[in-house]
């Protein structure tokens, strides 16, 4: 008997291992709709060239965000250049459904974030039961949206210069 109870366990260890909740990754969800605006905070942030989002998994511990693929992109002409083409499911790797996990979106115009002259990330939003098949139950949680999004504007380069060099201005003073 104890054989079976420890196989049973095992079993359900190694099942929760390889857990995947999912997430719908769509600004249009279902508590309203959530624009990603260009640098005017009026237009959509896809009128000014090809934007891209992806989201990424901030993780509880703290540390760097864990991409999650894939990115989609944004339309292009207005009014509806503040949503995206192309909603998917995400895969969160690591989290079983029904599980809470937070989550960060980032957009930007051009290749990739790194070298994009326009980009911004979302406030950090937990999505409270990821979707999927519930390893410790088998039952199926309905796949969420991004209904603890809010909607938020690129910031302007100008903007993120100017914190950059009150920063180094309070670290010049405090050396001295």
């Amino acid at each position: 008997m104890k054989r079976v109870i420890a196989l049973v366990a095992l079993t359900l260890l190694s099942a929760s291992a390889f857990a995947q909740g999912t997430i719908f990754f769509n600004n249009r969800t279902s508590v309203g709709d959530v624009p990603v605006y260009a640098l005017d905070g009026v237009s959509g942030i896809g009128s000014m060239g090809v934007a891209n989002a992806q989201l990424f998994l901030a993780p509880s511990g703290g540390g760097a965000l864990v991409p999650l693929n894939p990115a989609t992109t944004f339309r292009t002409t207005s009014p509806a250049a503040m949503y995206f083409v192309n909603p998917l499911d995400v895969t969160v790797p690591g989290y079983a459904a029904g599980t809470s996990a937070t989550i960060v979106m980032r957009v930007w115009l051009g290749a990739d974030y790194a070298t994009a002259t326009f980009r911004g990330e979302s406030a950090p939003f937990t999505i409270a039961a990821l979707g999927g098949v519930n390893p410790q139950t088998g039952a199926i949680v309905p796949t969420p949206d991004l209904a603890g999004m809010t909607g938020w504007s690129i910031p302007e380069p100008s903007t993120i210069a100017l914190g950059v060099l009150g920063a180094a201005a309070l670290l010049y003073r405090r050396r001295k």
